[in-house]
């Protein structure tokens, strides 16, 4: 079986077992994505969530965030970790967003990269989510399980991203990403895999 035939198949079992996969990250804005999508690195959207349920009532806008004294700002998100470089991202990426592009949030990678702080995988975020734009987000999870299944060999997250794209239809990356996410978080786990359980078992080599 073809590489692209192997991806289809995982697709179908993806959706079978992942049909609302979505984005856990709570928002009612391209704005409140892109911050929470900021503090969600090397931390659980759990706590994240926690977090912004306060801070999204005290900062609404961009200016509100640029504006923010820096250890006010580090306070509100302490618990979320990294909270220095990630105060300073915000203050920077939110100030851009004011001289740049008028207070709102971009709507095209190339517009989004250049923002403090924001990559890729964060502009996909925000695209896909906020903005209904296809993209392949390439987290800890999409790296670890594309490689299980031998969709890609390579490690880079960009490169696994351009691998992925011709592999899976375009009206597919989002929810793809979600249910990749999801799977990495249930069964297909960094340590401990739950391999006995996994229903993509059939196209994995790990643990064979």
């Amino acid at each position: 079986m073809n590489l692209k035939a192997r991806t289809s198949h995982i697709l179908k079992v993806l959706d079978l077992n992942y049909p609302q996969a979505r984005c856990s990250l709570d928002f009612k804005n391209p704005l409140e994505l892109l911050i929470a999508t900021i503090l969600s690195a090397q931390c659980t959207d759990k706590r994240v969530n926690g977090v912004t349920k306060t801070l999204f009532k005290k900062y609404k806008t961009p200016k509100d965030y640029a504006q923010a004294p820096l250890e006010i700002l580090e306070e509100d998100i302490r618990s979320t970790g990294f909270y220095h470089n990630k105060a300073k991202n915000i203050r920077m990426c939110c100030a851009e967003l004011v001289k740049r592009f008028g207070g709102e949030v971009p709507q095209t990678m190339e517009e989004l990269v250049v923002l403090p702080g924001i990559g890729r995988k964060t502009a996909n975020v925000v695209l896909g989510n906020a903005f209904s734009i296809p993209g392949i987000v390439v987290d800890t999870h999409v790296s670890r399980i594309s490689q299980r299944l031998g969709l890609t060999a390579e490690k880079d997250p960009v490169k696994i991203e351009f691998a992925l794209m011709p592999l899976i239809p375009q009206e597919k990356w989002v929810l793809f990403s979600h249910q990749v996410i999801e799977h990495g978080r249930s069964l297909c786990l960094a340590r401990g895999p739950k391999c006995p359980a996994c229903f993509l078992r059939p196209w994995c080599a790990f643990g064979k």
